[in-house]
């Protein structure tokens, strides 16, 4: 048999990456805080996008950051949304085509989380986040698979029973049965 190759078009992911962030940001807080009491981050959205030769991300995430004043008698929390843009150097793998039609997508492979805040001069407040986001470019490609010219022919299927045993059955057959 001959074999001969094909072209196919197809949707795959053609570029695969991942990116971890470490981000400082503060907030005011509406007392000159005591004790930061604990930090959570929540709502966590983002969207991807193609950006030139690059992927950008788009999202945002709440904190909240529970604190005590007035020397420890009292709580509050402060609410902050966190808007980000980060953009990504995905490598491109070979016989991708990204003229046309592509599809983003994004995951978070790591959410985002408080790993230190701090209080600093006054009301304000400095926290840092961190995350990592995970990003699939799926595009077209090309693929090529061997193709066989010639079919493969029939196998003959020999039952398994022979004229002896057929004569046997029509000895053994009792035609005024029923």
């Amino acid at each position: 048999m001959v074999a001969s190759y094909k072209e196919i078009v197809t949707k795959a992911v053609v570029g695969k990456g991942k990116k971890s962030f470490k981000n400082t940001y503060t907030a005011e807080a509406e007392h000159i805080p005591s004790t930061v009491l604990g930090c959570w981050v929540i709502n966590h959205r983002f969207k991807g996008y193609k950006a030139g030769d690059k992927v950008g991300v788009d999202g945002s995430f709440d904190v909240n950051i529970w604190y005590s004043y007035d020397n420890d008698s009292k709580t509050t929390v402060i609410n902050k949304k966190i808007e980000y843009n980060e953009l990504f150097n995905v490598k491109i793998r070979d016989n991708a085509d990204l003229s046309g039609d592509t599809d983003i997508i994004v995951r978070t492979l790591r959410q985002p989380t408080c790993s230190s805040v701090n209080p600093l001069e006054g009301k304000t407040i400095s926290f840092n986040i961190d995350k990592e986001l995970g990003v699939e470019i799926v595009g077209e490609t090309k693929v090529k698979i061997a193709v066989e010219d010639d079919e493969d022919p029939w196998d003959e299927i020999v039952d398994d029973i022979d004229e002896k045993t057929l004569n046997e059955i029509d000895e053994k057959v009792d035609e005024n049965y029923i």
